[in-house]
């Protein structure tokens, strides 16, 4: 079992940054390498928004994060970070880390096929 805890959430203006976190701890090294951030908005469905192929760096944006958000790893802290600058009032919704299955272009983004969340972290700019 894998439990993932995010952290870096927080409230910005429109324009700013911030830095979400998400540790994994319990058994990571048997368990699905790909790890992704997904949010959700009100009323909105959940989305992934990035991805990443732990070890190999091998990464997935959606459009509307893509040159804005980076995703990345410390595979020594079992740590995955997602780096988020110029945001604006879309952006906020709450953010989930997952552990899951295959990161491929195609299926990365497919929620059901994750295993493990966190509990999320909100992300509020104003």
């Amino acid at each position: 079992h894998v439990q993932l805890v995010e952290s870096g959430g927080g409230s910005v203006q429109a324009g700013g940054s911030l830095t979400l976190s998400c540790k994994a701890s319990g058994n990571t090294a048997s368990s699905p390498q790909c790890m992704a951030w997904f949010r959700q908005a009100p009323g909105k469905e959940r989305e992934g928004i990035a991805a990443i192929y732990a070890g190999e760096g091998r990464t997935y944006y959606s459009d509307a994060v893509k040159a804005r958000f980076i995703i990345g790893e410390d595979n020594v802290k079992n740590t995955i970070y997602l780096q988020m600058s110029s945001l604006n009032s879309e952006d906020t919704a709450m953010y989930y880390c997952a552990r899951g299955g295959s990161c491929t272009s195609t299926s990365w983004r497919a929620s059901e096929k994750y295993s493990y969340w966190g509990q999320g972290t909100q992300v509020t700019v104003s």
